[in-house]
């Protein structure tokens, strides 16, 4: 397993979760629980499959017929740190793949083609 550190952002959003939900008395526990009916009641740690159907409910919520899962958000994740200038190879190790081509396979720059592109369609 690849140790990272923490993105300013997550690490303050972790840290109002851990603050809000009270997990904080018990360091043991794990840090997404079971919610029931919007409730922590006991420190049951929240199923995969939980975590799948939350991820697909929301695009359908927010009206959009674009299929989501966990594996999109490794995608857009790995396609942005490259358009902001990162490299394949920290890419590659920042998503603990042995081959520098596993990433280039979720690397989404080259799906974006430019409406100047589009606009050099003359009729």
């Amino acid at each position: 397993m690849t140790e990272l550190p923490c993105h300013h952002n997550l690490d303050q959003y972790l840290e109002e979760w851990i603050a809000t939900s009270g997990l904080g008395t018990e360091p043991e526990g794990p840090l997404f629980p079971t919610l029931r009916h919007g409730r922590l009641t006991d420190r049951t740690p929240l199923p995969q499959a939980n975590v799948h159907m939350m991820i697909q409910q929301r695009p359908r919520a927010a009206g959009l017929r674009t299929k989501i899962s966990a594996h999109s958000f490794r995608a857009i994740g790995i396609t942005t740190y490259l358009q902001n200038g990162g490299k394949l190879e920290i890419a590659q190790q920042m998503a603990g793949h042995e081959s520098a081509r596993t990433p280039g396979l979720y690397d989404r720059r080259n799906d974006q083609i430019a409406l100047d592109e589009v606009e050099r369609i003359a009729f």
